[in-house]
């Protein structure tokens, strides 16, 4: 899938590397990033002028039908990149998409080399945002021949599609979203509905609506169920003409390529954001353990209340974490039981001793104990069987009942 940045970092270095170099350099280097990109940079020290690029990346496809190389349209947004210093190899070297042969004397001198190289780095993102483009450029278009009102399936990852829909004057683009943990679902949930309610003010009024819903929207039916099923429902957001006109495609184009990308990085986030809190409240919890050291707590029962404490406001996070309306009140009342939790604590520590010394009576004291002493009579094992002793236990080693004055006696 996409990334954040358009230029890859790797990439770059060696290709400044390669610029700045006083005598020619020998290499031969495969970069490899996330998403199944790949690149190899050859540079011979025979022609140190022309340097080769080869690029390898997932290709948008339409369902299950697989593209079979870059269109032409793609083709020319490689050629606008830098028309002077990068030609296109065809055909490409094998197990590649893309060759480009790199003329780095005809790079200008000064800042603009800086700036024409940053723009080579950026190869991989134009093939991936080229296809998009091209789509999306045809808003207006009254042609028919592709079908309107019908879901196009796009795969960049096998395990993140989306639809792309043409409607009259709009597309639309779906977004199916699935996550392994609950955690994970609450978490986006909140910022699904977080994000509807920001999009639909007035600041953000020129950005695409979005939407959220937990079942499938009515342009997706008909679609496999296996694609349908959800457990973090689907967001759409509606493009129109506005929203792809001059600059605004290119950032339209890298928004939705970079969406799943960054849905991910808001819950990762979240989680790391809640786990640093609530270490914070266990570690409260346990220095109230420490500070009463005359008090002999059971420990286990401690940690377990400690934990359902902890427990306890986890859920109260994943619940409201991303609600900014409630934000700053959960906040508040979180910190009130947290308070709360830690004064039981030490009430649970005073008393629980004094619990246990009046908690018996004498009778019901003595009646333990002497359970207790036969039961352990009961578990002696001897290696040398002795005749006759389990009657001589039976009958010497049995504890015998007692008879409550307050109670009737049985006549014979």
């Amino acid at each position: 899938m996409a990334c954040f940045e358009r230029v890859s970092p790797a990439l770059k270095e060696i290709l400044l590397k390669l610029y700045h170099a006083e005598k020619p350099v020998e290499i031969d280097h495969h970069l490899y990033e996330f998403g199944c990109v790949e690149y190899h940079v050859q540079s011979s020290a025979a022609d140190p002028q022309n340097n080769y690029l080869s690029i390898s990346t997932p290709l948008l496809s339409q369902g299950a039908l697989l593209s079979c190389g870059l269109s032409s349209y793609t083709t020319q947004m490689v050629k606008q990149v830098c028309s002077d210093a990068v030609e296109i190899v065809e055909p490409a070297k094998e197990g590649y998409q893309l060759t480009l042969k790199l003329n780095l004397a005809k790079i200008p001198r000064g800042k603009d080399s800086y700036k024409v190289i940053t723009q080579i780095s950026s190869v991989q993102a134009v093939i991936l945002c080229s296809q998009l483009k091209e789509m999306l450029r045809n808003v207006n278009s009254q042609d028919t021949s592709q079908g309107m009102n019908k879901p196009i399936k796009l795969v960049y990852h096998p395990r993140e599609p989306f639809y792309v829909i043409r409607q009259p004057q709009k597309i639309t683009a779906v977004f199916p979203m699935r996550f392994k943990e609950h955690s994970d679902v609450i978490i986006a949930t909140a910022f699904f509905q977080e994000l509807m309610d920001v999009g639909s003010s007035e600041k953000w009024a020129k950005a695409p609506p979005c939407t959220w819903s937990p079942i499938p929207p009515p342009e997706l039916r008909g679609e496999p169920l296996e694609d349908l099923s959800t457990n973090g429902g689907f967001v759409s957001f509606d493009i129109s003409s506005r929203h792809v006109e001059g600059k605004k495609l290119d950032k339209t184009v890298w928004s939705l390529l970079n969406f799943y990308a960054y849905v991910k990085k808001h819950v990762k986030g979240t989680r790391g954001f809640i786990q640093r809190r609530m270490q914070k409240r266990l570690e409260s919890l346990v220095e109230v353990l420490n500070k009463n050291p005359k008090h002999k707590i059971d420990n286990q029962r401690a940690l377990q209340f400690s934990f359902l404490a902890i427990e306890k406001l986890t859920v109260l996070h994943f619940d409201f974490c991303f609600s900014s309306p409630a934000l700053q009140t959960v906040l508040h009342k979180e910190k009130l039981e947290e308070n709360e939790d830690v004064r039981k604590f030490k009430a649970h520590a005073e008393c629980r001793y004094v619990g246990k010394l009046v908690g018996l009576s004498k009778p019901k004291n003595f009646k333990r104990r002497c359970r207790d002493l036969t039961r352990k009579i009961m578990q002696i094992h001897f290696r040398i069987k002795i005749h006759g002793f389990r009657r001589f236990h039976r009958r010497w080693l049995t504890i015998p009942k007692f008879s409550s004055p307050l109670r009737y006696t049985k006549l014979e």
